[in-house]
This record gives structure tokens, C-alpha cells and sequence, in this order.
């Protein structure tokens, strides 16, 4: 198994030595290690080749979101299954040894992810229940909320063309809409151990600069309702989910005084409901 590490890294470079440093430790090297500068303004693409002279370090002029960084990591990276890294994030040592020899070891499946470690301003904190990951067939977990960590994800590289790699067009969640699209076809392999370490609590992170997140897991719900091969008790679920995200962003903009954003929110769950209804009429 040929494995590459992405990383993509935007105004980080205080932070993603030490990512970089827990990807070199690994009992099971990878092929290449791609550091994709997003954009930065603090020096890090200068920086990165006399730190860590084996990496390959793409620059990227414009700040355009994970998304497409990570998306031109991988068109840069040669292996065959493709390990991503927040630049804030870490691995434990033997973190792709053991992904691959489950991977080796279980059914067909295009992912293998991990359990994690969640620290939040140097302090160790546990995951609420709703977090709790597993294997195989768990479209329906991915419905709520994003439940693999793009850090725990080795992903297979052929599925991540066919799928046309992250949504650019996401300014986030866009990892929520990729797995799920992905747990909708196949099952998803599993390793049962915390083998990454998760630093939260920055200033920089996303779901601090995009209030109302539910907004761009709607997007990726109407995405996948798009799918004519999407089966009908699925088609089902994703409805569901969408008309409960859609109540809620509905009246927390009405709540907020947007009262054209509930609007449109409010009309878009009208539609979905009607979509549903359909389905029931139909059955």
C-alpha cells in the first residue's frame, strides 16, 4: 500500500511542525509528504523546506479554503490511498501501520478511520456520545453531523476521483458532505483506537468564522438527494434530516431578525416536506 500525507496549512506555521514531525515518526513511512500553503502571509512556505527538507511543499497564491487545497495536495501526492492532516492536529506513531493492516485484514472499503484524542486549550476533554465512531455501514450516524475526522482518514484515491474530491464550492462542512457521500455507496473500515490528537479551541478555526453551520450540511443534503441511485429508505432519511436542519436554521434566523433568510429557509422546508409527503403517497 502506497500511502501519501496531505496537509494543507493556512497562516500555521507555529503549529503544523508539529503535524509534520507526527507523520515522520510513523512506523509505517508514507510515500510523500505534500504541505499545501494555502495562501499564508506568515512565512511558512519559506520556511517549511529548511525545516523538513523531505516534504514536498505546494504554494498556493490565494487563500481558496481547505477544500481546494486539499484537493491539489492529492493531484500533487503519488500514492494510491491519501492520509490527510490538519496543520493543528497529530498522529500517534503506528497511526497508518495499523489503518492498513485493517484495511489488509477487512471487507472492500474505499476509508479507514480512527477514534481520536480531543485536547481544547491543552486540555484533555471527552467527546460527547453523539461523537462516538464505528465501522461499516453508518450513512445514517453521517446524517446528523460530520462523524469521521478528515485527520483519521485514509482514503482510497481512485474513490476520491470517482467522487470528484472535496466540494470547493463549501467553505466548510465540506468533509461531512464527502463522507457521507461516500457511506452512501460503501461500508467504512474502522480501527477502535485514539491514533489521533485533535488540538482544539483556536481563534482561526472554522465553525468560528461560519455561524450557522447547518447551512452547508443542508447544501450537502440536497446534494445527495440529486443521486437517482440513492435508495428510497435512504432517500428517506436524508429527507428527514434535511426538514429538521431546515426548521431549526429557519427559526434561529427569524430569531436573529433575517426574516428574508427564514423565508427562504422556511419555503426550502415547504419543498422538502412536500418531497416526503411523495415519497409516503408513492409507497
Amino acid at each position: 500500500m502506497r500511502i501519501s500525507v496531505v496537509i494543507p496549512v493556512h497562516d500555521r506555521r507555529a503549529l503544523v511542525g508539529r503535524a509534520i514531525r507526527s507523520v515522520l515518526s510513523q512506523t509505517l513511512p508514507p510515500v510523500d509528504v505534500v504541505v499545501v500553503d494555502d495562501g499564508s502571509s506568515d512565512g511558512v512556505a519559506a520556511w517549511l523546506p529548511n525545516a523538513f527538507p523531505s516534504v514536498t511543499v505546494l504554494r498556493l497564491d490565494e487563500n481558496r479554503g481547505v477544500s481546494h487545497a486539499r484537493n491539489r495536495g492529492v493531484e500533487r501526492a503519488r500514492g494510491d490511498w491519501i492520509a490527510f492532516l490538519d496543520s493543528d492536529d497529530e498522529w500517534l506513531p503506528d497511526k497508518l501501520e495499523r489503518q492498513a493492516g485493517a484495511l489488509r485484514g477487512a471487507a472492500p472499503s474505499p476509508l479507514c478511520h480512527t477514534d481520536e484524542i480531543w485536547i481544547r486549550r491543552g486540555v484533555r476533554v471527552n467527546p460527547c456520545r453523539h461523537h462516538a465512531k464505528r465501522g461499516g455501514d453508518i450513512f445514517l450516524d453521517c446524517l446528523p453531523r460530520c462523524v469521521v475526522s478528515p485527520s483519521a482518514a485514509l482514503v482510497d484515491r481512485a474513490v476520491l476521483a470517482l467522487l470528484g474530491g472535496f466540494d470547493e464550492s463549501l467553505p466548510a462542512c465540506e468533509d461531512y458532505d464527502l463522507w457521507l457521500r461516500m457511506a452512501a455507496r460503501w461500508p467504512l473500515c474502522y480501527v477502535d483506537a485514539p491514533l489521533v490528537i485533535k488540538h482544539g479551541g483556536h481563534e482561526d478555526q472554522l465553525s468560528r468564522r461560519y455561524p450557522a453551520m447547518d447551512r452547508f450540511r443542508v447544501a450537502a443534503l440536497e446534494k445527495l438527494l440529486g443521486d437517482d441511485a440513492l435508495p428510497s429508505e435512504r432517500r428517506r432519511a436524508v429527507l428527514e434530516t434535511l426538514l429538521g436542519k431546515l426548521k431549526i436554521l429557519a427559526a434561529g434566523a427569524r430569531k436573529r431578525g433575517r426574516h428574508a433568510q427564514a423565508d427562504e429557509w422556511q419555503a426550502q422546508f415547504s419543498r422538502s416536506r412536500a418531497a416526503l409527503d411523495a415519497m409516503d403517497a408513492a409507497a
